[in-house]
Parts: structure tokens; C-alpha cells; sequence
């Protein structure tokens, strides 16, 4: 049975054209019926011919129904100028109705919908009861024909509300499904940023510190062991603290938890260790002034992730680009409703190709996660050389925006 209806349905054009053999037979079936004056009373060639075209208005009807509604309107005509009484086959006109109802185009509906009020009276106009039914008879008559057709056009109008109806909620889940694949490729884009912006900062700082210790050590490994000896196990602290940091981190592309994030394996330091911080470069042999000013309080964690790594970044760059005599400053200023991190340098200062983007060589890291970081918490960030030498980052981290 089903294998039936699938066929059916596969092949419309078919099950029209049995259709239209009853009706096209039926109609037929009645002409040949004696009547009063013992033949059929219409022009018989008028009806072969509206019963040819009726016939080919119910088989095409779904192919092209707004030129089967114009032949069905034009056979209805013809049928009145040559005198072709209703007949069974006219039955294909409540057909076309329902199906133009049913399709999108509106002005083949509103087309329908007047045929509808417009046949029934013409037939009855036409084609008047015979003389013992009373005129109120004969108006109940063409009424209930109106009815009939009109009923015809509401139910193909429902149907294509329903169809587009239906046609809207998959559509709108087709949507929400995009969305939702669009949402999961942008959440795992900003995961793979943030865990792409904390390896650089833990392997750029580490590594930066571990190869300044090395460069002293080798310098002073004949004429101070002691400071070789020192030199050599802050580099291997740096290493482990570095590698444990890499772990945790390495952890998250590891997991099959969906709602395990890089933060919940990175340690998140905050304001309390830049202190710890600036120690630790300054046992690299790079002077560093730190100042707080304002009164401190507990900061978003957000914000002091972000003022810790702004910190961190800047160092490594001075480090990095500053020259041999260079010092370095950092300041916090607490604000009202904000945070300033100001953290500069009087070295020789980075390239500009460093700073104004990523640069031909593919560098400049550093400060696009410094970019990213403050864009994440809504703060402004200024970077560019320093007036008389040197380099100077400025960030200002709003307090009510870092959650």
C-alpha cells in the first residue's frame, strides 16, 4: 500500500488523468440518456469539444494551473455562447478552483475565487429551472452552487496557508540550526584565540626569562659560579613553571568536555602577582620602577587577568627590543570606575611594523592578544613609541565591564 501511494505521488499527472477518464466517461454516460426529446437537447459537437478541454483542464491542472484556470474559464464561455449544458465533466472547474487556491500565486486565487461567485450565477442565468420551480427555488439553487464553489476555493486557501506555514517553521529551523552551528564554529574560534593568547604570553615570558639567565650564566661562568649556579636554577624553575602552565593548558585540546574551558586548567594571576612578576624580571638584570597609586580593591577577574598578562607582554618586550640599558616602569592607577595600566620603557623601542599590526614577518603576537584582551573587558588600549625613546603601552580597564 504504501509503495502505491509513493508511486502516486511520484507520478500527480497520472492519477489527474483517471480523473479526468470518469469525468470525461461520465460525461458521455449522461449525453447518452434519453431525454424528453430523445436526443441529448445541447450541441453535441460543442460538448466533444468542452469535454475535451475539461478533460485536459483536470490532467494538467497541477502542472501549469494558472493556464488550465484561463482554459477552464474559456471552455465555461464557450459552453454558454453554442449552448452546452452543465455536465459531469464540469466538475474539473470546482478541481482548477481548489488547486490555484492552494498555490502561491495570488492572482491566479483571486482569479479562482471570482470564477467561483461568477459561475454558478451564469449557468443559472443560462441554463433557467424548468417553469413549475418557483423563482426562490431557482435562487436557492444558483446559491447553493456559490456555495459549493466558494467552499472549493476556502479549502484550497487553507491549504496553502498550511503549506506555507509549515513551509516557515522549516525554514525557521533551518535557521536556528545555522545559528547554531554558526555559534558552536565562533565558540570554538574564541576558545582556540584564548588558548592561542595564553601559550604565547606563558611561552613568550618564560622562555624570554630563561634565555636571559642563560646568556649571564654563560657570561660568568668562569668568573662567578655562584651567580652561574643561581643563574642556571632559575632557568630550571622557569622551565617547570613554564611546562606546568603548558600542560594545563594543552589539557583543554585534550578533554571531551564541551563545557571545560582554558580557563578552568590556566592559573589565572591577577594584580597580587604582578609583584612576583616584576621581581622575577628584575633578577634578569632589567631595572624595573613599580608604583600603585589610587586605593586597591578586589577587581573583576577578568580585568586583572587582563592588566597581569598587559604587564607580563610589555616586560617580555622590553626585554626583547629594549637594549641592554634599558629600564622599564609599570604604574596601576585605581580609578573610580576604572583601571590604568601604564607600562613603559627607555630603550630603543620596537620596530613599527611591530606594533601596527602583525608585521611581514609574521611577529607582533604579543600585542594583538593585548588588543584582544582589553577589547574583551571593553577598555582602551594605546601602544606606540614613547616621546624621547623608548616604548609606553597604556591601558585603561573599565571595572564594570570585565565579569
Amino acid at each position: 500500500m504504501n509503495r502505491l501511494y509513493d508511486f502516486l505521488r511520484r507520478h500527480p499527472t497520472w492519477v489527474d488523468g483517471c480523473w479526468a477518464f470518469v469525468l470525461v466517461f461520465t460525461s458521455v454516460f449522461v449525453m447518452a440518456l434519453p431525454f424528453e426529446g430523445g436526443e441529448y437537447e445541447g450541441s453535441e459537437a460543442g460538448a466533444v469539444v468542452a469535454l475535451i478541454g475539461l478533460g485536459t483542464v483536470v490532467m494538467l491542472r497541477r502542472r501549469w494551473p494558472g493556464q488550465m484556470l484561463g482554459l477552464a474559464i474559456l471552455l465555461g464561455l464557450f459552453q454558454l455562447a453554442v449552448d452546452v449544458p452543465p455536465l459531469p465533466a464540469n466538475f474539473a472547474l470546482l478541481m482548477i478552483i481548489f488547486t490555484v487556491a492552494a498555490r502561491p500565486e495570488r492572482w491566479a486565487s483571486r482569479l479562482g475565487l471570482l470564477t467561483s461567485v461568477a459561475a454558478p450565477v451564469l449557468s443559472t442565468v443560462r441554463w433557467p429551472a424548468p417553469e413549475e420551480q418557483s423563482l426562490a427555488g431557482m435562487i436557492i439553487s444558483c446559491a447553493f452552487l456559490t456555495v459549493a464553489f466558494c467552499l472549493a476555493w476556502v479549502l484550497g486557501d487553507s491549504l496553502r496557508t498550511r503549506r506555507a506555514y509549515y513551509a516557515e517553521l522549516e525554514q525557521r529551523a533551518a535557521r536556528l540550526e545555522l545559528e547554531r552551528e554558526t555559534q558552536a564554529r565562533m565558540a570554538v574560534a574564541a576558545e582556540r584565540a584564548r588558548i592561542a593568547r595564553e601559550l604565547h604570553d606563558v611561552v613568550a615570558h618564560n622562555v624570554s626569562v630563561m634565555v636571559v639567565q642563560a646568556d649571564g650564566a654563560a657570561y660568568v661562568l668562569d668568573s662567578a659560579p655562584e651567580q652561574t649556579l643561581n643563574a642556571l636554577r632559575t632557568i630550571s624553575g622557569t622551565g617547570r613553571q613554564a611546562l606546568a602552565e603548558m600542560r594545563r593548558l594543552l589539557g583543554v585540546l585534550r578533554t571531551e568536555d564541551s563545557s571545560v574551558s582554558a580557563q578552568d586548567y590556566v592559573p589565572q594571576p591577577g594584580v597580587e602577582q604582578l609583584s612576583e612578576l616584576v621581581d622575577q624580571v628584575r633578577d634578569t638584570g632589567l631595572p624595573v620602577d613599580f608604583r600603585i597609586s589610587g586605593t586597591p580593591r578586589p577587581l573583576p577577574s577578568g580585568v586583572e587577568l587582563t592588566a597581569y598578562r598587559i604587564v607580563q607582554e610589555a616586560l617580555t618586550n622590553t626585554r626583547k627590543h629594549g637594549g641592554p640599558d634599558a629600564g622599564a616602569t609599570v604604574a596601576l592607577e585605581y580609578g573610580g570606575d576604572a583601571l590604568t595600566v601604564l607600562a613603559e620603557d627607555d630603550g630603543r623601542g620596537a620596530q613599527q611594523e611591530l606594533y601596527e599590526g602583525r608585521g611581514a614577518d609574521g611577529q607582533g603576537h604579543g600585542l594583538i592578544g593585548m588588543r584582544e584582551r582589553v577589547g574583551m573587558v571593553n577598555g582602551l588600549l594605546v601602544a606606540g613609541p614613547r616621546p624621547g625613546g623608548g616604548f609606553r603601552i597604556s591601558a585603561t580597564l573599565p571595572l564594570n565591564g570585565g565579569q
